[in-house]
């Protein structure tokens, strides 16, 4: 018990921490870019048209909502890291079990990433609406709306519109990502480990952590496009209504915006859109 609850406390500040980050990313990843491009430097020093970057658009978000503003949707956030943990934990209590599979085998690496992935989809379905419901309280931004404006004032709201399915919006992407992430992670960390880093080697603890955070990027990147679907889906209606989560995947792919949000810093013209800036530059 005691264990559970420094990780919910540990995991409630970090959240808090990493809150304005995520307010940003959402709100360019529904496609809201209320700045115009400046002229700077990509990684090659080439001059190119870019849009603002993460601490242009947190003042941006300062300058009308002030510095309270940028903490948006943090109380539905906190309600489903808490009860996440709780889930995940009892999960992973039930599941239970030392496995027999010798250490560093790819048996034991299954093994217990089955159980991470039951324990962590478990904890996802359960807490999605919470994050359906922090989605919907950051991108009143747009708009200015104040439709959802608490926990339980938002259960009624989203349940009054839209019904249980409501809560559930963009669900399947969400599950499917966190899965592909997980798997690609512990399996490619599991091979570098095993057959490219040499026990003999010094400081093989060190490298076998930066090996797997390495992995982890790499999956990271590889499934932000259900990131991307799975907030464009719950986030009407600043965002096209789809009949499915792979027709809003295809039309996203269409157009180009498959890594939209996905860098907060060097960030190319979003296809699609013209800029006053962009057209004197270019017509």
């Amino acid at each position: 018990m005691a264990d559970t609850c420094v990780q919910v406390l540990l995991g409630s500040g970090l959240t808090v921490l990493s809150h304005p980050l995520m307010y940003i990313k959402v709100l360019i990843q529904v496609g809201h870019e209320p700045l115009p491009p400046t002229l700077g430097r990509n990684l090659f020093g080439r001059q190119v048209y870019q849009l603002p970057g993460l601490f242009a658009y947190a003042q941006h978000i300062i300058r009308i909502d002030g510095k309270v503003g940028l903490f948006k949707g943090l109380g539905p956030r906190l309600c489903a890291g808490t009860i996440g943990t709780l889930v995940h934990g009892r999960v992973v209590q039930i599941l239970g079990g030392e496995q027999k599979a010798a250490d560093g085998s790819c048996r034991k690496v299954v093994n217990e990433t089955t159980r991470e992935m039951l324990a962590r989809s478990c904890a996802t379905i359960v807490t999605h609406p919470f994050h359906v419901i922090t989605l919907r309280c950051m991108i009143q931004f747009i708009g200015r709306e104040t439709k959802y404006s608490g926990v339980l004032d938002s259960i009624v709201t989203v349940y009054r519109e839209e019904g249980v399915l409501g809560f559930f919006a963009g669900l399947i992407p969400r599950l499917l990502g966190d899965v592909f992430s997980l798997w690609i992670c512990n399996l490619l960390a599991h091979f570098l480990n095993t057959y490219a880093i040499d026990e003999s080697m010094s400081h093989t603890g060190e490298i076998r952590n930066c090996s797997q955070a390495v992995t982890g990027f790499f999956a990271s990147m590889l499934t932000y496009p259900f990131v991307l679907v799975r907030c464009v889906l719950a986030s009407p209606p600043y965002a096209s209504v789809y009949p499915t989560w792979v027709d809003c995947w295809r039309h996203l792919s269409r157009e180009g915006n498959m890594s939209r949000g996905n860098s907060l810093f060097f960030r190319k013209l979003p296809a699609g859109k013209l800029y006053a800036v962009e057209q004197k530059r270019f017509f």
